[in-house]
């Protein structure tokens, strides 16, 4: 063999000892410059071609042009094959690292606050309704005793929809219901006394937005009537509740106020320790004579009492929240406190 032939093949078993050292990108790349690149060991084969005899220049040009075209082909397949060997580590699991506590979610504070207030209210005999939150007037207003020309029926205080057609060619208007007082409407129609249920739902407001308001929130309306129902018993019920979900030492008052659906009525307040404040619950009273009319329930015969309180401020109170704002705001560092 020729000293040029000889060269050639030294370089081509060089390049294929030196080729599997080459175990990442680095190494490859070091290994295509000295091998394959512009001013490599490979390209330099060109050069004894020129100084072989002329009888072995044919032979030596074909021996360069095949060490070459060998070297670049075990070339990229070693890339190929560290390519697909990366990729199999990558998805490979490693059994023995510890591992990862998966992001479980929970119920939003509000729906388990909705859950407590039902179970205790089941525990003193209540049962629970539902109504729809787009209402009519009807049983928005005119239901619950208040007159057409009445401020609460404003448009500046509600969140009107489009009219609602009637068989008698008449249309009612739709409106976002502003308290759960509707579903007590609905029920006295559709249940004959004694009654005794809770009402938790949505309600609708064009409230200012600040710490303690917001145009939608929530709220749980009670409802009882039968024979002999008398103020005593709301204000039993209300205190047996306070104490029950707030604890055996929690401050409540009663002021009195004015509602067109409950005669005598009242507002309940309940003392906030952390805030130092009263902060209110909610409305409360003997429900309207005209309401009863209203549902075909004959007051001389029944008597009822009804209160409405808002469940974000139940739910302030009950685990120390400052902002009503944060329960609508879906911050997940909220959340993850309930």
């Amino acid at each position: 063999m020729s000293d040029a032939l000889q060269k050639i093949e030294q370089l081509r078993q060089q390049a294929m000892q030196d080729l599997p050292a080459a175990t990442d990108a680095a190494g490859l790349e070091q290994f295509r410059i000295r091998y394959l690149g512009s001013h490599g060991a490979v390209k330099d084969l060109m050069d004894l071609i020129k100084q072989a005899p002329a009888d072995q220049k044919k032979q030596v040009g074909q021996r360069a042009n095949q060490v070459k075209q060998e070297v670049t082909q075990a070339f990229e397949s070693r890339k190929v094959q560290l390519a697909q060997q990366q990729q199999t580590e990558a998805m490979a699991v490693d059994v023995t690292e510890p591992g990862r506590r998966p992001q479980i979610g929970n119920i939003h504070i509000l729906t388990k606050v909705i859950g407590e207030l039902t179970d205790l209210f089941a525990r003193m005999g209540f049962a629970v309704a539902s109504g729809p939150e787009v209402e009519d007037e009807f049983h928005n207003f005119v239901a619950l005793n208040i007159p057409e020309h009445h401020p609460a029926r404003d448009p500046l205080d509600n969140f009107y929809l489009a009219p609602a057609p009637e068989p008698a060619g008449q249309s009612q208007q739709l409106l976002l219901r502003t308290q759960t007082s509707t579903v007590q409407i609905r029920v006295m129609q559709s249940q004959r006394p004694p009654i005794r249920v809770v009402i938790p739902g949505r309600v609708y407001r064009p409230d200012t937005v600040d710490q303690t308001h917001l145009f939608q929130f929530h709220q749980l309306e009670a409802l009882v009537v039968d024979r002999h129902v008398t103020l005593v018993d709301l204000k039993s019920t209300i205190m047996q509740f306070v104490h029950a979900y707030f604890g055996p030492q929690t401050q409540a008052r009663f002021r009195p106020s004015f509602f067109p659906f409950t005669e005598p009525s009242g507002e309940v307040d309940v003392y906030f320790e952390d805030r130092q404040r009263w902060i209110e619950l909610g409305g409360c009273g003997m429900v309207h004579p005209n309401v009863l009319k209203a549902c075909n329930i004959d007051p001389e015969e029944y008597s009822g009492w009804a209160f409405g309180f808002g469940i974000e401020r139940i739910a302030m109170r009950r685990y120390g929240i400052g902002d009503i704002r944060l329960f609508v705001e879906n911050d997940v560092r909220f959340l993850r406190q309930f």
